[in-house]
């Protein structure tokens, strides 16, 4: 008789820890969607391209400081400047010209299949920046940047492009990308160039969280199903 008291009271205790356990998975599963579904990003990402400015080579680099909202939308500053070793005569009184530049500005970016290992974004640039000539850095490196404040002037860029980004884990992601800058017409003396348009294409590097809201116990979950 104590023996069959025993075992039921073991099957009791048994069952009751069987219940607990599974409302215990229950709300873990439902803090894991909970989770899913709120994913945040920041990071801080360099670039470096070669291109067309006014029809010239150049050579560009970019930085950007961005805030990813679910791997799906970015929003943030970016800003870039550009060499063109343009040679210029004529614009200064002992040395040839060269063409110099920097803008910035609102970085918008719309991610597509952001959840993968590979995606693919539509950057644009709304911004401004200054353009301008100076000494050939060759035959002056220490060129004089206010020897004639004609030979400086305001643009404003709107610059749409088209990324691939692979993403190696979850703080670094890489990115290839190709870009148009879009801009207004310029005033410089000598009036060598019109605007500073032109397509340029490079490779970048994003250092940060892409995922702040990643729930840690998915993979466990996963395996449970």
């Amino acid at each position: 008789m104590k023996q069959s008291q025993f075992i039921i009271a073991f099957l009791v205790v048994l069952s009751f820890g069987s219940i607990h356990a599974q409302e215990d998975e229950s709300e873990d599963y439902i803090e894991f969607n909970d989770r899913r579904n709120i994913v945040h990003g920041v990071y801080l990402g360099f670039s470096g391209s070669y291109g067309k400015v006014a029809g010239y080579d150049s050579g560009l680099f970019g930085i950007k400081l961005a805030y990813v909202a679910n791997q799906q939308f970015e929003v943030g500053f970016a800003a870039t400047a550009f060499y063109a070793d343009q040679n210029l005569p004529n614009v200064f009184p002992d040395t040839d010209g060269d063409l110099l530049g920097a803008y910035g500005g609102l970085h918008l970016e719309p991610i597509f299949f952001g959840k993968k290992k590979v995606n693919l974004s539509f950057p644009v640039l709304l911004g401004s920046g200054i353009v301008g000539y100076i000494e050939d850095i060759e035959e002056n490196p220490d060129p004089d940047f206010d020897e004639d404040s004609d030979t400086w002037d305001i643009a404003f860029i709107v610059e749409p492009g088209v990324s691939l980004l692979y993403n190696i884990n979850r703080y670094v992601q890489l990115e290839l990308g190709a870009k148009y800058r879009f801009s207004n017409e310029v005033k410089l003396t000598p009036d060598s160039i019109k605007n500073i348009n032109g397509f340029s294409a490079g490779f970048g590097i994003k250092l940060g969280v892409f995922n702040l809201g990643r729930n840690r116990y998915k993979k466990s979950l996963d395996n449970e199903n």
